[in-house]
This record gives structure tokens, C-alpha cells and sequence, in this order.
């Protein structure tokens, strides 16, 4: 017996051996394996190491675990710029016998522990997630064989972001644990399924419906795959401490989503529904003192599609609830409600919200009313609210840190009716507010603001729009040594007929002090004494003589600057005068950021502007600034230092309409200096425009008209005329990439140059002109210029082995040029380079090309010796060394690396030939005009071949754009990121010669 014992203990120990081996000894088959499958599957940069790749067989046997640590996905563009996944470990099971016998490896597992999941859908239904290579694909070597047997997938501490901008919703999930356990290659099955996570946010369509709230669930979700059906079974689910259950069934058999749900509330507790309020549910919540019951119930059914959605209908009923933290004197008791939000057809806007009687005490301040509203059509509603708060009590149930409060706060208001424009019907209205004795102390300012009254009614007493009163008989306040106070009454909805008053002084940054802003500081006085009285039906039709508004406002030493505006701004001293047609700036003393600014003019047509949809304000300004920096003001992060600031397109108002006078003696735009800046400038419907404006800078003058049109912010456009005089050719060089561009020959050309030019195009998000947009005609001219040190005269010197090659000097050049779709076309024009008669033509690109044609008439004797032995074998002609030889040179490629060639292909000696012997024949004209042909010719494929890259940049730039108008969200999703610790972290630096990043 002992002998047996000890056989089998060999035995299994043996087994246990050979268990343990088989990771080490079937390792490497096991990886590649793996990394073949990945290979031929994903088709994204998939980056692991794999000398990360641990496998055991005791984890999940009899399946072999592959353990990957540091695993990310990165797609493919558009998403390049996003992880996919970023995960601290991925853990996969396999059948062991298919890994190592079979040609089809079993997939059993999926484990996902620890990182972040981005998932996102562009607009066009583009998913990041659609990394898998389509079945007509052959770029894969070969398909993949691999079976999959999942039944088990788990997940742990995984934070997801689910970004889908087609359906236009956004959830961002943290701390995901999840637990699922079924047959998934069946048809039907059952999944238990166990959650848990915290919902940082979930908005549809610009609305958030959760947030900051931990959810946990536990249920058997039956799973049927031909109709794709999910139905839920009994189980528990709980957001924050609100438990419910969960029951019925979501199917999406097609497109449309089929639904049929029934929740229901598990726990009868006020304090459970109480913490799914903002603001309560916090660490200190388990302490809460709460009393009272709560019934909670809803159903869904229907379908769910772009026209329709389910009908459903959602209770909540609240009895004699009551909550108290311990440590403040004053409870919230007597909790009343029963709402009922109910649809019983497919369309939204027949939604009703009915809710018969809500009460509640704040303290001894009791609070109650009603509201009913029938549907998103009428909007007939039946509301009342009745309530006193004394805000001292109030502050002893929800305290305000460093903030103490005072004053009696009456409310009473009734409505009942419905709402529409069209017919001029509107609820009646019966409204009473007053706030008595008011009184605000912040533990941040010594001096508190006193003596807060406001006395407000509105009331409509026959439902008629012309009935409509508003009446904020009084409303003021007292700090320290100054007060504020006036009044303000509006009557008729249609006409909107006011009178009010506003007269004090306020020292803003002792307001900030006692009601700080995040991000924002503001100090400065405003003092005001303002009497209005008029109708907006007055300012529409312009009748401005029976507005009465008059008085005026003063401000001083104001600063403001927020996160938005991080330059600042500053208003030393502004004097505005009212009167009913217009505002009188008679003086405005401001810096903006760095910049000095002094302005004085008018603003009309305020009134429409202030209180209409589209009111358009109009005025006349007269702006000057010793010095402006515009850099300053086109970059996001403001700084003293502009030679490295990355612009941004500078939006404009359609809804301003201004003229104004500008004179500045310096600004400051990207590299440039302009001096003595004039002009007039036109904001109308969103585009400025730019007129008798003129400058000194790089040493001449520019004269400019055009337009700016920012309108489309995607693309702004500019169209500019412009007038130069005297500009230096190095500067403009060093200055403007156009010219970078298009003349590169400008970088070793002394001198001085005149032009007038026209050109249009788009604007890149730099504000620097998109080359590639360009379209443009002038004619530049150049006095006198000398070039040198240029590698086209040392290739024309070593191919036509002419003298004196290597400098030239230009006088009274006319260049006729046009620039289309980036491509700068340059007509024939005429000049001497050196002695020489020449002609040149051709056409540069914005991506630094040329291709050019220059026909030059040389004496012969000018090529040296290989000429005078040509002339020496054609005696008894009446060809010498004075005979002018027609000679056509191809320039090409670029600037910098220029290719020449004699046109045709010859070499110096053949065409030597070929023009005397041609001289002879009297058809030396026509060896010119035959190159000048093939050129022309070549010229026009290569231009198609120039606008076909232009296209192609355009395009690109466009959809770079169109990627950064959804800045937005991407926003949206930075700050889920913040919210969600650690989300989206960049897979881990591997080793060099190990990490295996896969670009399939």
C-alpha cells in the first residue's frame, strides 16, 4: 500500500512538473503564435513587448493563460491622434491542445485589467473600434484561423469613454469592474453579469441626465444572437444608494431599437432617492439623519428611431420625508411629492409632467405648490409656488463656506394657461417676489453688503401678450460708502414697452471679494445715473425721437482678464453719454494686453441690438495706439514673447456693424514691424474690410485695399490689393513665405522693388496664407539689382563655360505674373542679363519648383575657344565671333537645387554647331522657336501636374480643419479624462529591440 502511495505521489508530482514546464517549454510557439494572429486580425499600431508576455498554466486550467503587460492600440487615421486602448494588463486564455496541436487556436478568455478604453464615432458613422480586417482585404498575409470559445470576460478598474458624435452622446465610465460567465459562441445563452462604476457622465444631444454618480448591477442577461435580444432577469441594481430592479428586454433586430423595460424601486427609503441629489450624496452622507418613504416606478416600451421614440411612463412618490446633517441645528422635514412624467405615443413633444401638490420645510420656512404641464406642443401648464425663507435659517441647513446670509425672501406665484407666439396667448400670471433687509458677509472682505431689497411682480391677468406686466419696482443695495439702486418696468409682450432706472456706484473688486468667480479677476469703478423709458416696437421701426434714455456712466481704473481673455484689459478712465439715438464714447483711455489704445465715437441702434434677436449695433470709432501688438491677440496663451507664438484665426461678429478710422505709430503683426499704420476699416455682416489703408515697413511703403471674411472659420478667406513702393527684395524674403515660395531667388537679390498686386485666397488656422490657395496678378518692377552667390549662375557658368557668369546687375525690370490654384505663372518679359539679350518665362510652385525657359542671343566669340574652332572649319561665311548664337536653357527643379540643361538635350558643342551652321542657313530664328514650343508644352502638364498637388494640400488642410472644429467635445473629453484619474495614459516606453508595434 505505502509502494502505491508512494507511485501515485510520483506520479502527480510528475503531472504537476510537466504542468508547470509547459509554459517555459512551449513559450515561444505560444508568442509567436500570438503575434501571427495579431498580425493577420488588427489592423491598427498595436504595441506590446514580448519579453512581457508571461503564461501560466494554473491560472484558468485546464486553459493556458497568456499574460501581455503595457498593451495598447493606437488606429489608423483619422484616429491616430487617439488610444484606443491603453491597458495595464491583458489577459487571454486559450484551450492549451489547440495552441499546441491544432491549426485552429481556441480562444476561452478575455481578462482586461487595469487602463482605459476611448472609443469614438465621427460624425459620418467612422468608428474607431473597426479595426479588424474586411474580408475582401488582402493586405493581410493570410486569414486568420482562429476559433472563438469565449466564456469568460472579465474586466477590472477600466475607465471608458464612449464619445459617439453621430448619435451625439457621450458617457464617460471609471473604475469598471465587470463579471460575465456564458456560453458565447451559442445562439441563445445566458450571461450572468456582474458591474460596477462610477458614471462621471452621460449627455445626449447637449444634455447631461447623469453625473458623478456610482453604479452597481447584478443580473442574468438572456442573450439572443439571430434576433439580437438582450433580456434581463431578476436582479439588483443601485445608483449611488437608489436600488431598483431592472426587467424586460432591448432588441435590435434591425436598425430600430426595440425596448420593453419595467424599473421599479427595491427600497422604499427617502434617504435612497435623496441620493441621487447633487450636492448631498458626499462622504458625510452615511451620517445623514433622514426619515420618510419613497415609491419609485417606470416603464419603457416602444421604438426607439430618427422619428420615433418609446412611449413610456415614470412615478415617483415622496412621503413626510425628512433629512438633517448632525452637525447643523435645522432640518429639511416634510417632503411631500407625487410626480408622474408620462407619453403614451411615439412623438416626444406629447410628453406630460403632472404634479398635483409638492411641499416641504426648510426649518420653519415652509415651501409648496403644483405643476402640470400637458405636452411640448401648447405648453399648457397649471403652476403655483408659495414659500418664505428666511436665508439666515436656510444657511443653517446648507451652510455656505465663509459666507453668512441674511434677509426674508416671500415668494407667491400662480400660472395657468398655454403658450403661443403665434395666436399672442401666454399663461396668466399672478408672481410676487420680495426680498426684505437683505445681507451678505464674505469671510473674504471685512464689510458686508447691506440693505439688499428687490420687490418684483409679474403678472398677466387675461392670458393676452399687450396684458404682460413686469414690475421690479425696487431693487438696491449699500457697500461701505456706496450704494446702487433704481427700478425697472416692462409691459406688453408684443411691444415691449419699458421704463427704468439705474443710478450708484460700484467698486467691482470689493463685489468679486464677497462673490469670488473662478478664473477671473476683475477691479475697477463703475459709477452710472441712467434713465431709459421707450418700446422696442419704437426702436424696430426706428422711431428713436420717442425713446427717452439719457444720463450717463463713467468707469475707472478698470481691469479685467479670465482664462478667456488671459492678455487683459485695461480701462483707466471711459465716459459713456446717453441719449435715445445713440451712446457718445467721449472718452476711452484702455491697454489692451501690452497694447495703449484711446478711442472716441458712437454707437447706434443699441437698443436693437440689447434687447432684439438679430439687432445689428452700428457706430463710428476713431482708434489710436502708440503701439499695437496683434500677435498678442491671435494667440491662445498670451506672452511677451511673440517671435514664437502659434495664431489662431481671429473670429468676427455678423451682427456689428462699424466704422472706424485706425492710426497707429507701430504694430506688431507675426515677424513684421509696420510703422505709421492708417487707414479705414469697415465691419460689416462678419467681414472687414480694409480701405485707403497704408504703412512704412521693410523700408518702403504698402498701400492695401481688400477684405478679411472670417465667416467660415474653417477656411476665412482674404482678397488684398496692394501698392508697393520702394521694398526692400532681402526683407521681403526674410518676411513673407510667399515670397519664399514663389521667388527663392529673392534671398541673394540686393535692391529695391515696386509692384502692384492682387491676390486672394485662404487663410490657414496661422493666419498665414495657405500657398496652395493662392490665385493672384501683377506686374513687379525692379530699378536696379544685383544677384550673386547663386547656385543657377554657377550651373549656367559650368554648362555654357561663359565668362563673367558668376555675378549679375539687372536694371528696369517688368515682370508680368499671375498666380492660379499655388501656381505662380511668370509671362515672357524681356531683359539683359549681362550684356546679353534674353527673354524668360515660366512658373513656380508653392512648393518651391521652378521651371523656367530663358532664350539668351550670345555672341560666339563669348564661348572661347570651342567656338573659335567651330568658326575656323565655316570659313569664307559671314559668320564670326560677333555672330549671335540663340541659346535656350531649361531651368528646374528648385531654388536651392536648381537642374539646367540646354533645351533639346545637347551638349554646348552641338548647339554651337547647330546655330553657326543654322546662321549659314538663315534658320537660326527658328532653333529658338522650336525650343520655346517644347517648353510651352511641357509647361502645361507640368502646371496640371502642380494644381493636382495643390488639390490635394487644399483638401487635406480642409479636413485637418474640419478635424479641429470639434474642438468642442474633444474638450468635452479632456475634462472626462481629468475626471477619470489616469485615463488614457500612453502604453509604457519597451525596450527597443524587443517591442513589437505592428502597423498593419
Amino acid at each position: 500500500m505505502k509502494k502505491t502511495l508512494l507511485i501515485l505521489s510520483g506520479i502527480f508530482l510528475f503531472l504537476i512538473a510537466a504542468a508547470a514546464s509547459i509554459p517555459f517549454l512551449f513559450k515561444d510557439k505560444i508568442a509567436a503564435r500570438i503575434d501571427q494572429e495579431i498580425a493577420q486580425s488588427v489592423n491598427a499600431q498595436v504595441i506590446y513587448d514580448l519579453d512581457n508576455i508571461s503564461l501560466s498554466i494554473f491560472r484558468n486550467f485546464p486553459d493556458i493563460s497568456a499574460t501581455v503587460k503595457d498593451f495598447g492600440i493606437v488606429g489608423n487615421a483619422p484616429f491616430q491622434a487617439d488610444t484606443l486602448a491603453s491597458l495595464d494588463e491583458l489577459q487571454i486564455d486559450f484551450n492549451l491542445k489547440s495552441i499546441l496541436f491544432d491549426d485552429y487556436p481556441t480562444l476561452t478568455g478575455v481578462h482586461l485589467n487595469g487602463g482605459s478604453l476611448y472609443i469614438k464615432v465621427l460624425k459620418d458613422g467612422t468608428a474607431n473600434y473597426d479595426i479588424t480586417y474586411p474580408s475582401e482585404d488582402t493586405t493581410a498575409s493570410e486569414e486568420s484561423n482562429m476559433r472563438i470559445g469565449v466564456d469568460l470576460i472579465e474586466i477590472n478598474d477600466l475607465n471608458l469613454v464612449y464619445d459617439d458624435r453621430q448619435l451625439d452622446y457621450f458617457m464617460a465610465l471609471g473604475g469598471i469592474d465587470a463579471k460575465g460567465n456564458g456560453e458565447f459562441t451559442a445562439d441563445v445563452y445566458e450571461l450572468p453579469i456582474e458591474l460596477e462604476a462610477l458614471i462621471a457622465d452621460i449627455t445626449y444631444e447637449g444634455t447631461s441626465y447623469l453625473s458623478n454618480k456610482t453604479f452597481s448591477g447584478e443580473t442574468l442577461l438572456n442573450i439572443d444572437m439571430a434576433n439580437m435580444k438582450f433580456t434581463f432577469g431578476e436582479g439588483d441594481f443601485r445608483l449611488n444608494d437608489f436600488l431598483f430592479d431592472l426587467s424586460g428586454y432591448i432588441a435590435m433586430p434591425e436598425d430600430d431599437i426595440e425596448m420593453d423595460l419595467a424599473i421599479a424601486g427595491k427600497n422604499n427609503e427617502f434617504k435612497s432617492i435623496l441620493s441621487l441629489v447633487p450636492g448631498i450624496y458626499s462622504e458625510s452622507f452615511s451620517d445623514l439623519e433622514t426619515s420618510g418613504t419613497m415609491d419609485f416606478q417606470g416603464s419603457i416600451k416602444g421604438i426607439y428611431n430618427e422619428t420615433k421614440f418609446p412611449s413610456f411612463d415614470i412615478g415617483l412618490t415622496i412621503k413626510e420625508g425628512m433629512f438633517q446633517y448632525p452637525e447643523l441645528p435645522r432640518p429639511v422635514k416634510n417632503v411631500n411629492l407625487n410626480m408622474q412624467v408620462k407619453n403614451e405615443t411615439d412623438n416626444l413633444d406629447n410628453t406630460s409632467i403632472s404634479i398635483p401638490a409638492f411641499n416641504l420645510a426648510f426649518g420653519d420656512n415652509p415651501i409648496s405648490g403644483r405643476f402640470m404641464l400637458s405636452d411640448l406642443i401648447s405648453y399648457t401648464i397649471d403652476a403655483a409656488l408659495n414659500g418664505k425663507l428666511n436665508l439666515e435659517e436656510l444657511t443653517s441647513i446648507f451652510p455656505i463656506e465663509g459666507m453668512a446670509l441674511k434677509g426674508n425672501l416671500d415668494v407667491n406665484a400662480i400660472a395657468k394657461g398655454r403658450y403661443d407666439s403665434i395666436a399672442g396667448v401666454i399663461p396668466t400670471i399672478d408672481a410676487k417676489m420680495v426680498l426684505a433687509n437683505g445681507y451678505a458677509k464674505s469671510a473674504e472682505y471685512h464689510a458686508p453688503i447691506e440693505n439688499i431689497n428687490v420687490q418684483a411682480l409679474i403678472e398677466n391677468k387675461t392670458g393676452k401678450m399687450n396684458d404682460f406686466l413686469v414690475n421690479l419696482s425696487q431693487f438696491g443695495f449699500e457697500l461701505e460708502d456706496e450704494k446702487i439702486q433704481g427700478f425697472m418696468k416692462i409691459s406688453d409682450f408684443e411691444d415691449l414697452n419699458w421704463d427704468g432706472e439705474v443710478k450708484g456706484g460700484v467698486d467691482l473688486k470689493k463685489i468679486l471679494a464677497i462673490f469670488p468667480m473662478d478664473d477671473m479677476t476683475m477691479e475697477g469703478r463703475i459709477q452710472a445715473d441712467i434713465l431709459t423709458k421707450g418700446s422696442y416696437a419704437a426702436v424696430e421701426t426706428g422711431r428713436y425721437q420717442q425713446l427717452e434714455t439719457k444720463g450717463k456712466m463713467e468707469v475707472d481704473n478698470f481691469k479685467y482678464s479670465s482664462t478667456d481673455v488671459p492678455q487683459g484689459v485695461e480701462i483707466s478712465k471711459a465716459i459713456a453719454e446717453f441719449s435715445p439715438a445713440s451712446i457718445n464714447l467721449t472718452q476711452f483711455d484702455s491697454k489692451l494686453g501690452q497694447s495703449p489704445v484711446q478711442a472716441k465715437g458712437s454707437l447706434t441702434n443699441y437698443m436693437d441690438y440689447f434687447l432684439g434677436e438679430n439687432g445689428t449695433l452700428k457706430g463710428q470709432l476713431i482708434l489710436n495706439s502708440p503701439k499695437f501688438n496683434v500677435n498678442e491677440w491671435m494667440t491662445e496663451d498670451a506672452t511677451t514673447d511673440t517671435v514664437n507664438t502659434e495664431m489662431t484665426v481671429i473670429e468676427l461678429p455678423e451682427n456689428i456693424d462699424f466704422n472706424m478710422s485706425v492710426a497707429a505709430n507701430e504694430v506688431i503683426y507675426d515677424n513684421m514691424n509696420l510703422r505709421e499704420v492708417k487707414g479705414n476699416m469697415t465691419l460689416r455682416n462678419g467681414v472687414l474690410n480694409f480701405n485707403d489703408a497704408s504703412m512704412k515697413t521693410l523700408g518702403g511703403n504698402i498701400g492695401l485695399q481688400g477684405t478679411y471674411d472670417p465667416r467660415d472659420v474653417s477656411a476665412p478667406k482674404f482678397n488684398f490689393s496692394l501698392d508697393i513702393a520702394d521694398l526692400s527684395i532681402a526683407e521681403a524674403f526674410k518676411t513673407f513665405n510667399t515670397v519664399k515660395a514663389f521667388a527663392p531667388i529673392a534671398q541673394n537679390l540686393t535692391g529695391k522693388f515696386n509692384s502692384n498686386l492682387s491676390f486672394s485666397g485662404n487663410l490657414g488656422q496661422d493666419m498665414m496664407p495657405l500657398l496652395a490657395s493662392l490665385d493672384g496678378s501683377g506686374l513687379l518692377k525692379i530699378a536696379e539689382t544685383a544677384l550673386r552667390d547663386s547656385k543657377i549662375l554657377e550651373g549656367i557658368t559650368t554648362l555654357t563655360k561663359l565668362k563673367d557668369a558668376n555675378t549679375l546687375s539687372l536694371k528696369n525690370i517688368s515682370i508680368p505674373i499671375s498666380i492660379e490654384n499655388g501656381v505662380m505663372d511668370v509671362k515672357p518679359f524681356d531683359v539683359k542679363l549681362w550684356d546679353y539679350e534674353a527673354n524668360v518665362q515660366g512658373s513656380a510652385g508653392f512648393d518651391g519648383s521652378i521651371n523656367y525657359l530663358v532664350n539668351m542671343q550670345i555672341p560666339a566669340g563669348k564661348f572661347g575657344a570651342q567656338a573659335n574652332s567651330l568658326l575656323a572649319t565655316i570659313s569664307g561665311t559671314q559668320v564670326d565671333e560677333n555672330t549671335t548664337i540663340p541659346l535656350a536653357l531649361n531651368l528646374s527643379g528648385t531654388y536651392n537645387s536648381p537642374k539646367i540643361a540646354l533645351a533639346g538635350g545637347n551638349s554646348i558643342e552641338t548647339l554651337l554647331a547647330n546655330a553657326l551652321k543654322a546662321r549659314v542657313s538663315g534658320e537660326s530664328q527658328a532653333l529658338q522657336a522650336q525650343a520655346t514650343e517644347q517648353f510651352n508644352a511641357a509647361q502645361d502638364s507640368i502646371k496640371k501636374e502642380m494644381k493636382l498637388k495643390a488639390e490635394v494640400v487644399q483638401d487635406s488642410v480642409k479636413k485637418v480643419i474640419e478635424s479641429q472644429t470639434n474642438a468642442t467635445k474633444d474638450k468635452a473629453v479632456e475634462e472626462a479624462k481629468k475626471l477619470l484619474k489616469g485615463f488614457l495614459s500612453v502604453p509604457k516606453e519597451t525596450k527597443p529591440d524587443t517591442t513589437k508595434t505592428k502597423e498593419n
